[in-house]
């Protein structure tokens, strides 16, 4: 593939999108949500050749869950899209305005970043959020996802394209790499005479590997070793259900715990109960030596456990003296994405909210609600987990930036 090609095409998609009204937009939108529903049994078959393919490959159960579209999550694809239509477009907001002291009248205005390499991993749904997002917020997209899911991204790309374009989206806009050669993905990255940013969104192999390549500003995004910490405060009759949530509901997510912290001034007989409840429901524990004084049937943790992003039934738990040192835990091996707190103590709460340096932050919740479609963004295109230029699930305005607008009327700078 002609990937310097592809990235003109999308340059050049891009100026026009720019200047392409809300309404048109949302034309296309809807055009690209009708359709998915439209082809959804094209959709199916090519995803059953991914789910078949991965399953020989030997992919994990959690990977394979990701891969997976049904009924329901071709369906979310859908409200996803339609929820952007509803969502104020942000291109043209006006940030702040003002007169200079000359006379000259200035604002601070949102407008489109440009043109926006995807780089991502396993879960066919990126293809439309990240489609949809981009349109939206004025931007053309150029997506690479993973070899466990070609089928269904191109299928789910040539589909979005048609309808797009019919309704009149520009050609390049939305465009879609077809070829798994690594080495495209190099030319991609370095292209920053064309390309504004790149998202990479999967593993930490696949970003440490984008970020030693590239050349266009990168945007990290995703990994989560995620931490509920139980505070001796805590309501334990809330505590399991919020644990298990986080948990068990869906492992092989960004947003689902990794680490569970526990006061050790918790009842012993809770966390012995607690952790049986886990490993009956086939969560695989290993936790400190002053948990294993608790339960004997679990292995120890290593300091690779405690930096791990398991994305499966596994569980690290640690036993921790006070705040302080869950604190400490948590800045030591986390990853800045999504933690929370299990206490009904205000002081001990809004010191955890205060202290702990994630894009996501939580009190008596399960971390799974950090995402861009219940954040109401209608989808996300990643959750970041770096401080610029964006943090946490990176909705419509995260995807744009602001350019001064002047005013004068014949002024020159004495």
């Amino acid at each position: 593939m002609d990937i310097r090609a592809m990235a003109q095409s999308a340059r050049k998609a891009a100026r026009q999108l720019a200047v392409m009204g809300t309404k048109e937009k949302n034309t296309i939108l809807e055009a690209m949500a009708i359709a998915l529903g439209e082809h959804k049994e094209d959709i199916f078959k090519a995803n059953a050749l991914d789910v078949e393919s991965g399953k020989e490959n030997g992919l994990s159960s959690a990977m394979i869950d990701r891969l997976i579209i049904n009924e329901a999550r071709l369906s979310s694809m859908q409200d996803g899209l339609r929820t952007m239509i509803s969502l104020s477009d942000p291109v043209g907001e006006v940030e702040n305005g003002w007169k200079l002291e000359n006379g000259i009248h200035a604002s601070k205005v949102r407008v489109p970043i440009g043109v926006i390499g995807m780089i991502y991993e396993s879960r066919p749904n990126v293809t439309v959020d990240a489609s949809g997002l981009a349109l939206k917020s004025g931007n053309s997209i150029i997506l690479r996802g993973g070899k466990e899911a070609l089928e269904t991204n191109k299928a789910l790309s040539q589909i979005l394209n048609e309808a797009g374009i019919q309704a009149g989206l520009p050609k390049g806009a939305v465009q879609l790499i077809s070829d798994t050669d690594r080495a495209l993905v190099k030319d991609l990255v370095t292209m920053d005479d064309l390309v504004d940013v790149i998202i990479p969104r999967g593993g930490q192999g696949l970003k440490k590997a984008i970020v030693s390549q590239a050349s266009v500003p990168v945007i990290i995004t995703g990994a989560g070793v995620c931490h509920v910490y139980v505070d001796k405060a805590a309501n334990l009759e809330q505590a399991l259900p919020i644990i298990e949530n986080a948990k068990i509901q869906r492992p092989g997510v960004c947003n689902a715990i990794e680490t569970l912290l526990i006061h050790e001034g918790v009842n012993t007989k809770w966390i012995e109960s607690t952790v049986n409840t886990l490993q009956e429901k086939g969560v695989e524990v290993v936790g400190c030596e002053k948990l294993s004084t608790i339960v004997s049937s679990v292995t120890p943790a290593t300091d690779e456990d405690w930096a791990t992003e398991y994305l499966s039934l596994k569980l690290s738990i640690r036993i921790v003296s006070d705040l302080d040192m869950a604190m400490d835990h948590i800045e030591t091996y986390g990853t800045r994405h999504s933690e929370s707190i299990l206490t009904e103590d205000i002081n001990t709460a809004e010191k955890f909210l205060n202290g702990v340096d994630a894009a996501a932050v939580y009190v008596n919740s399960s971390t799974r609600f950090t995402d861009g479609s219940v954040f109401g963004f209608g989808g996300e295109i990643g959750i970041s987990t770096q401080k610029l230029h964006a943090r946490g699930p990176m909705g419509l305005q995260a995807l744009t930036t602001t350019k001064f607008i002047l005013r004068g009327q014949g002024h020159i700078r004495s």
